[in-house]
């Protein structure tokens, strides 16, 4: 079976990171995906898919990421379930990242690779002029809602 999921997006947030009880980072984030055609009225509608991603990866996603950063995400779809308070059982879908590239600087200096879950400097993970432009021209700021 398939279950494979590449997105391009920004967050529409500050990323989360926490650990779990044996010390592993988990950070998750949510990530507002442009679909890719337009409504009658001519406007673009937008998905906001939460995503989670562990390990050194998470900390430097909480460390290098913030609102609006432009990302391109590699992993699989995952459904989990929990029961609330009141006993109502809840359904999360989200995506499990196992890859994160960082597709545009936060600054000149920050030149932090992105990483696959084995910790190793992802093969993709060139930041060249060209690469910037053609990321910036899928998703802009200005298509977030908020």
């Amino acid at each position: 079976m398939i279950n494979r999921t590449v997105l391009v997006g920004r967050l529409t947030k500050d990323p989360e990171l926490r650990r779990t009880q044996n010390d592993i980072p988990v950070a998750t984030f949510t990530l507002a995906v442009n679909r890719p055609f337009t409504t009658r009225g001519g406007d673009r509608d937008t998905d906001f898919i939460p995503c989670v991603v562990w390990r050194r990866q998470a900390e430097n996603v909480e460390r290098y990421l913030s609102k609006g950063s432009l990302v391109g995400v590699d992993g699989r779809i995952q459904t989990r379930t929990y029961d609330d308070q009141d006993g109502n059982r809840k359904y999360i879908t989200e995506i499990v990242c196992d890859s994160v590239q960082f597709l545009e600087p936060r600054s000149a200096q920050d030149s932090a690779p992105s990483y696959d879950n084995d910790d190793r400097p992802s093969r993709n993970s060139r930041r060249d002029d060209e690469q910037r432009d053609t990321a910036d021209d899928l998703v802009s700021e200005d298509d977030l809602p908020f």
